[in-house]
């Protein structure tokens, strides 16, 4: 259970749950796509945007566990709208079908909420590194559901204080270089990515003048599946931690609520209206590394990762 208590200005603080920060806010008429949906903070974000009356799209890998959460969902809230969709993030096929389709159902997209994460203890590598490209994907069916129903767009990426922890120097200078592969720097390093790949996004679609905000968020220390198979973690959240560590599994529902609170707090409350390019803690703007505000760093970045996607 999480010990600190204090409140941010925002009114809410570490201890405070989904629930809480979407309390009275009433979300119907808006859609939502939620990538990882079927387990931790993603299951979480989306049942509890769902019970406000969200219509949620869950991108997930497993249709049979999103299935499962579906009808969890259902059984709470029996009038929610909840669908499950199949993407696999490591496939840019994937991305494109998921895309393609989504487009094709003329479903609106107002929430855009990048959840799904990765920490490997060894080093793997897709194809393709396309979590920009999915983002970009949807931007224009974003940038029309704003226009045509003069609602605010909001994409959220679940990123981590763990982005303190990443290599140094030039980013090119690791992606994807096995040599030099350490786990927590490789994590710390796709984490300083989220916050740099907002932070562009932000800056990008503030400049067109579309009317679509773009934040990053640290949802807290979550015991979470996300450290399946790395045993000293399980065992420093079980035994030293465990008092420090934001549980989902403890609280509200059969998923949660600390941990996706932050996530839900910028996805639906109004307090956030107009608010880009920042970083998130415990539902309040938080400071991120001086790596995670470098301008030029998050240019790179974008240039990059468009090279990596095919996108130029």
């Amino acid at each position: 259970m999480w010990i600190f208590g204090r409140k941010g200005e925002s009114g809410f603080s570490a201890s405070s749950t989904a629930e809480e920060v979407t309390d009275g806010i009433n979300g119907s008429g808006l859609t939502a796509i939620v990538t990882g949906a079927t387990s931790g903070i993603g299951a979480e974000t989306a049942r509890v945007l769902a019970l406000r009356g969200v219509h949620v799209i869950m991108a997930i890998r497993n249709a049979d566990k999103g299935t499962n959460v579906k009808e969890s969902i259902l059984e709470e809230t029996p009038d929610a709208k909840v669908d499950v969709m199949e993407l696999d993030l490591s496939s840019m096929d994937s991305v494109r079908n998921f895309a393609a389709k989504y487009i094709s159902s003329g479903l609106p997209l107002h929430i855009l909420i990048n959840n799904a994460g990765v920490l490997s203890p060894k080093f793997k590598l897709s194809k393709e590194k396309i979590e920009l490209h999915f983002a970009t994907n949807h931007l224009e069916t974003m940038k029309t559901t704003s226009k045509e129903q003069k609602t605010e767009g909001r994409i959220i990426i679940v990123s981590s204080e763990g982005h303190r922890l990443a290599y140094n120097g030039s980013l090119s200078d690791h992606i994807n270089n096995e040599s030099s592969y350490n786990h927590i720097y490789a994590y710390g390093l796709s984490k300083l990515a989220n916050i740099l790949h907002a932070n562009e996004l932000a800056r990008l679609l503030k400049e067109e003048g579309a009317n679509i905000t773009a934040n990053s968020l640290h949802p807290g220390f979550i015991d979470t599946e996300l450290f399946r198979g790395h045993n000293i973690f399980s065992v420093i959240c079980n035994k030293i931690l465990r008092y420090f560590i934001k549980d989902v599994s403890q609280l509200i529902g059969p998923f949660g609520g600390q941990g996706a609170a932050t996530t839900c707090y910028l996805a639906i409350n109004p307090r956030v209206k107009g608010v880009t390019g920042g970083y998130f803690s415990n539902s309040n703007l938080a400071e991120p590394s001086p790596r995670a505000k470098d301008q030029d760093l998050a240019k790179e970045l974008w240039e990059f990762s468009l090279g990596l996607t095919g996108s130029k």
